[in-house]
């Protein structure tokens, strides 16, 4: 797919995927959503990347969905948004956000979130499904939904009271008010901020000790634990799902190499691949109904 609303670069074993609408403030429309599908799927297939940095061009993060659609914006079945792309499933149609963010959730590779500037609508939600996120001090976030009459989407009932709780949430989506980058530190939905000319260099250095440090396959099953099993009804689940990674992962060769570096004193050199040697340690794990 040829990008026209996202930028993306290889550094390394550092993916960046940039939102560059920086005209429109990075809003959200149907274009932005394949892309951030189609790169996600690259991402994955591609064994050189260790770790992703998704953040924004220009002066915003994301300002939400296009509303160039005018007051029909969230009318699916009228046409609302302009060459509206999506998928329907038992007469409902998916959320464009929803569909980003549980591809982001299924991401092989560790996801960084480096929101450099507001953050409102879809561009506040979207990030809820990045594994760390990092945020400029210019940063500020809008759950702004119940103010333009609809609800939080891409999934945010879900992920975001899992990082601020459910007390904070409603406050901040009944409210709809802007949240200052500082409370949203407070409020433990970012986990550091940055001076503006230094947010991509500290997401860097994240990414960087993720790429170098963390064997491949071992980085993707933990995210993947710890985002699954969170909701987990007991800590059972957890001892099963870490006893077969644990087992699986245990005669690979780069469990051998990070042993023997650890004993030798130097850095280890893996070489797992995403792509194509993931265990499955699920196998009572439920799809979800949308796919």
């Amino acid at each position: 797919m040829n990008f026209e609303t996202i930028t993306y670069s290889l550094e390394g074993n550092v993916a960046t995927i940039t939102l560059a609408r920086p005209e429109k403030l990075n809003a959200f429309n149907t274009r932005m959503m394949a892309e951030l599908l189609d790169v996600l799927d690259q991402t994955d297939r591609d064994d050189a990347v260790r770790a992703i940095i998704l953040t924004g061009e220009g002066r915003a993060f994301c300002s939400g969905a296009d509303l160039s659609g005018g007051p029909k914006t969230f009318e699916f079945s009228k046409g609302g948004e302009p060459e509206r792309e999506t998928t329907k499933v038992n007469g409902i149609y998916r959320d464009g956000g929803g569909r980003v963010t549980m591809r982001m959730f299924e991401s092989l590779k560790p996801v960084i979130a480096a929101i450099n500037g507001p953050a409102i609508g879809a561009g506040a939600t979207i990030p809820l499904a990045a594994d760390i996120r990092i945020a400029s001090t210019t940063a500020r976030f809008g759950f702004v939904f119940a103010r333009r009459g609809i609800v939080p989407e891409a999934a945010a009932s879900w992920f975001l009271t899992r990082h601020v709780g459910v007390q904070t949430a409603l406050a901040w989506c009944l409210g709809g008010r802007t949240v200052e980058a500082e409370e949203a530190l407070h409020r433990n939905l970012v986990f550091s901020l940055h001076e503006p000319d230094q947010l991509m260099m500290a997401a860097r250095e994240l990414a960087l000790e993720i790429a170098e440090q963390a064997a491949p396959l071992s980085a993707s099953l933990t995210r993947q634990m710890f985002w699954r099993l969170a909701a987990a009804e007991h800590p059972m689940a957890a001892h099963r799902a870490d006893s077969r990674a644990i087992q699986m992962l245990g005669g690979t060769q780069d469990a051998r190499e990070a042993l023997a570096a650890f004993l030798e004193k130097r850095a280890p050199v893996f070489t797992g691949r995403v792509s194509s040697e993931m265990p499955n340690i699920w196998p009572e794990w439920s799809e979800p109904v949308f796919r």
